[in-house]
């Protein structure tokens, strides 16, 4: 099962999360064969973290919360809160096979949030330049359908937010983001 994990930094974490960072990719390194993308979210130029991306194929709920959970910076009081959800890879890819290669400076998280429907009746994958991982949230047992993750490649927050085409969404956020992990 593939899953998305959301870890959204609480405000003046900065430091702590600084000071832990190695924890962090020490355990992020034992799921390393499990991964399918990841990163932070940030702001500004600077790249000021805002939180930190996770999608990763993991054999039950039981296990992705486990990740989640168990995460150094969660257990420290990095985070503000988790969004922990089954995803569905529609590209199937992980985001080292995009043929584009890393985003510099112009990698986007673009998260669409909708009223629950059957899983069948999800968005389909949209024709849009700069697509590097794309897939349907899904409710644990995978029946219902909760909304849509895309990491795209764009010039702007406004062109990622294309990356979501439709009125499937209450609502829909756009994240700077880049790839993770060690450098």
């Amino acid at each position: 099962m593939d899953f998305f994990c959301y870890h959204r930094d609480r405000a003046e974490s900065l430091d702590l999360r600084m000071e832990l960072l190695e924890d962090h990719w020490s355990y992020m390194d034992r799921f390393a064969q499990e991964m399918i993308a990841r990163g932070p979210t940030f702001v500004g130029q600077d790249e000021v973290p805002t939180g930190s991306v996770h999608m990763l194929s993991l054999p039950d709920t039981a296990a992705a919360r486990a990740f989640a959970f168990d995460e150094p910076g969660y257990q420290a009081g990095v985070y503000r809160d988790v969004m922990l959800r089954r995803w569905r890879n529609d590209l199937g890819r992980t985001m080292w096979e995009f043929p584009g290669g890393a985003p510099e400076g112009d990698g986007y998280l673009v998260l669409g949030l909708g009223e629950a429907r059957p899983a069948g009746e999800v968005p389909a994958v949209p024709d849009v330049k700069g697509l590097i991982t794309f897939g349907p949230l899904l409710s644990d047992d995978g029946e219902r359908w909760l909304g849509t993750i895309a990491m795209v490649r764009a010039e702007s927050s406004e062109q990622a937010r294309d990356a979501l085409p439709g009125n499937d969404y209450a609502e829909v956020e756009v994240h700077q983001w880049r790839f993770g992990g060690r450098s």
